[in-house]
């Protein structure tokens, strides 16, 4: 009885010590950054549309400049627990102001922290992990321009063992892949591959449209086989549709109405976009009119999911 008690002992520390190595929050090599050189703030600013910061960091119903303070305080109510969406302005206290180049990588593409803890993916480095570092370089150098504002957002409301950070970095040894989610275009019509490939990057990347519009599974992990078709509403209130070319409904828009819908919103049967998508609409309005036509061609060009298979 004692050897197997010891037995069980020894196995629970081995267990404990493998989870906390695996769980352990990861960087990009230093040297990958320090090539970088300096930022382009006019590509950042496009980069800060497509990547839908405002919309999470600006105060709610922000409208013009107040887009730009981006003071934090939306809170995301999930079925882990209540999300605060942080200050990221430029105050050196309350904000992200003393930040480096390589905080906001390691942020964006790792889910780390400068004080080397995990963040929740309920910020969405999972998509923003597939973003080339250029662009979050300019990102950076726009967002160097922007206002600081005072006052911290507050804490997430999380229960246990939601609150225990460093189980996140399980989380991500599941689903943290840079790689992209759709390898090629599957229409038979021809497609332009670099326009196709650019509206994958800004749809998968920046864009991270999969976050609302993929069911999760128990772990709260992208169902990938189920890529952009429709999932409920982080919310809980309705679902968020399915964007894959299925018969009827989205899937009769041409890439044309996609990217009059994302420059407009308006639907091509005169509806007018409503809901959660009205930040995304006028972020995506900010993009070149090449943005938005990848876009469709890209949704355009992707695998049909069915509705009725979730």
């Amino acid at each position: 009885m004692k050897k197997l008690l010891l037995f069980v002992i020894v196995l629970g520390v081995a267990a404990a010590l493998t989870g906390w190595f695996l769980s352990a929050p990861t960087r990009l090599d230093e040297n990958t950054i320090a090539n970088l050189g300096p930022g382009d703030p006019g590509n950042g600013e496009l980069v800060f549309w497509a990547s839908g910061c405002s919309s999470c960091h600006a105060a709610p119903e922000a409208k013009g400049d107040d887009k730009l303070k981006l003071g934090g305080g939306l809170r995301l109510e999930t079925p882990f627990g209540v999300f605060v969406a942080p200050n990221v302005s430029q105050d050196p206290n309350d904000g992200i102001g003393n930040w480096s180049i390589a905080d906001l990588a390691n942020a964006m593409t790792r889910g780390t922290s400068p004080d080397g803890r995990n963040y929740y993916p309920a910020f969405p480095y999972a998509s923003y992990a597939r973003m080339d570092l250029a662009d979050i370089n300019d990102l950076f150098s726009f967002m160097k321009t922007l206002p600081a504002v005072g006052g911290d957002a507050g804490p997430n409301e999380l229960a246990f063992p939601f609150n225990i950070r460093r189980g996140v970095g399980l989380w991500k040894r599941m689903f943290l892949d840079p790689a992209p989610v759709v390898a090629a275009a599957v229409s038979g019509e021809d497609v332009d591959p670099a326009i196709w490939e650019r509206g994958r990057y800004l749809v998968e990347g920046p864009g991270h449209c999969g976050e609302c519009h993929t069911p999760r599974d128990l772990a709260g992990g992208l169902i990938l086989s189920d890529w952009l078709g429709g999932a409920p509403a982080a919310t809980g209130e309705g679902r968020v549709p399915n964007i894959t070319p299925v018969p009827g409904g989205f899937g009769s828009w041409s890439a044309s109405d996609i990217a009059y819908y994302l420059e407009s919103g308006f639907t091509p049967d005169y509806d007018s976009v409503g809901g959660e998508m009205v930040p995304v609409q006028e972020n995506m309005a900010r993009l070149p009119a090449s943005d938005r036509e990848a876009i469709g061609v890209y949704l355009k060009a992707i695998p049909a999911v069915s509705d009725a298979a979730q």
